[in-house]
């Protein structure tokens, strides 16, 4: 035994050792902007980089909005696949990966296959009507698992392939690699386009928590900041965990507030095959119809208030909004963990004083999620609307057995009259 954990204790040390040291992201700050911080010390010239890169993105993230749905969902794939690339182009540099054969051929392929089986699965889902206009989709849709593990096996079969005697255990690494990433980036994006279906204001109000925590977590910290919070990230703070925890949650109720006033936040996002276009209108649910509510007796002095109106999602918000700040955070402590077990600063140099896309979006994977489950556990009913196009899919002898069968069950529990007829 004590002979066993000596060997385990050298492996971990090799192990350790053997990771060689990647070299550092280039600094990509615009000219005009080092020349113009060039004064200040190098605590403050990250601050006030990071600062106009955040309002910067911030800008573009609302134009976005403002172009619609479809432009949304461009931008998660966009996010995704730049994610992926990060993250698969530093398993290609630590493990000096250059000499694999097919090795980025067949990284890029599995993302392909991945992806194309995700969103096959949302074309089903959502366009249905769509699909059943054009006979060259409805093959597509009706093998569709069974082409994509055809994709899969594929690339399988041309991994066993490629494997060369010399470069075995470093071939099957960058293979778990490979699969590991498409589960953190692929799946993720795939629930965050799930849950902009659901409405826009799922979408919104999660991701903006967890970008109003990430600010305002740097902000306390930054100024107030004294004690620290985990040694991964040695610069976060408690002050700055608490600080960001309160200011998201007044920051969620207050936007969720706002967002459910209009429909086209809060209506599911469906596509009309009529205008080939997505469209968020409709009669919204009871979550977003204001209610009257009575102020707990303890508050009521405080407040001044007996009852106070408010919308139903405002209290969902305060789940999200919790959950972005207390949990989410530890997206962002599970990427620190992971850049320092490969001795880099950050995923990539994309974002002048933000690193890579990856580093801005660690914590965003961990809240799709969430809200996907949340969506499912506590506020998705029956969908009528999703049924009838399922219903409409069907040949007419089925739509005609579905009928029947729904007239008699409506003739039983006394909702329909029975026919005259035998």
């Amino acid at each position: 035994e004590v002979d066993l954990e000596e060997r385990l204790h050298e492996l971990d040390l090799r192990s350790d050792s053997d990771i060689p040291d990647v070299p550092p992201p280039t600094d990509s700050t615009p000219e005009i902007l080092k020349r113009a911080l060039s004064g200040l010390s190098a605590r403050w010239k990250n601050w006030w980089i990071r600062g106009i890169l955040s309002l910067a993105m911030i800008s573009g993230f609302f134009l976005i909005i403002y172009l619609g749905s479809f432009m949304l969902m461009l931008l998660v794939l966009s996010i995704q696949v730049k994610c992926y690339h990060e993250i698969i182009t530093i398993g290609y540099r630590v493990y000096h990966s250059y000499d694999l054969p097919w090795f980025r051929s067949l990284s890029w392929y599995f993302l392909l296959c991945v992806n194309y089986f995700f969103y096959g699965e949302t074309v089903a889902d959502y366009f249905a009507t769509f699909v059943q206009r054009r006979e060259q989709l409805q093959f597509l849709i009706r093998y569709h698992r069974f082409i994509s593990f055809a994709l899969y096996l594929t690339g399988f079969c041309m991994f066993v392939l490629s494997l060369v005697k010399k470069h075995y255990r470093l071939q099957f690494y960058m293979f778990a690699w490979t699969h590991v990433t498409l589960l953190i980036t692929v799946t993720q994006s795939h629930l965050v386009i799930q849950n902009l279906f659901e409405g826009m204001i799922w979408f919104l109000v999660p991701i903006s928590s967890v970008i109003c925590n990430d600010i305002t977590a740097y902000i306390f910290g930054f100024f107030f900041g004294r004690t620290p919070l985990i040694k991964l990230s040695p610069k976060k703070t408690w002050e700055g965990f608490i600080g960001g925890f309160f200011s998201t949650v007044i920051f969620g109720f207050i936007f969720s507030y706002f967002l459910a006033q209009h429909q086209y936040f809060v209506c599911p996002v469906e596509y009309n095959s009529e205008t080939n276009r997505f469209v968020t209108e409709c009669e919204p649910s009871e979550l977003f119809q204001m209610k009257k509510y009575s102020v707990p007796p303890l508050l009521q002095p405080v407040l001044g208030w007996e009852t106070v109106n408010m919308y139903p999602f405002q209290m969902h918000s305060f789940a999200l909004s919790t959950f972005a700040s207390l949990i989410g955070p530890f997206g962002g402590f599970f990427a620190s963990g992971f850049k320092r077990a490969f001795k880099i600063k950050d995923f990539a140099d994309t974002i002048p004083g933000h690193g890579g896309i990856m580093d801005r979006f660690d914590c965003q994977y961990l809240m799709a999620t969430f809200v996907h489950v949340y969506i499912t556990s506590f506020i998705r009913g029956p969908n009528p609307s999703k049924l009838l196009k399922q219903l409409l899919i069907l040949q007419p002898e089925q739509q005609l057995s579905v009928y029947k069968t729904l007239k008699s069950h409506l003739v039983e529990k006394g909702i329909l009259q029975p026919s005259l007829r035998g």
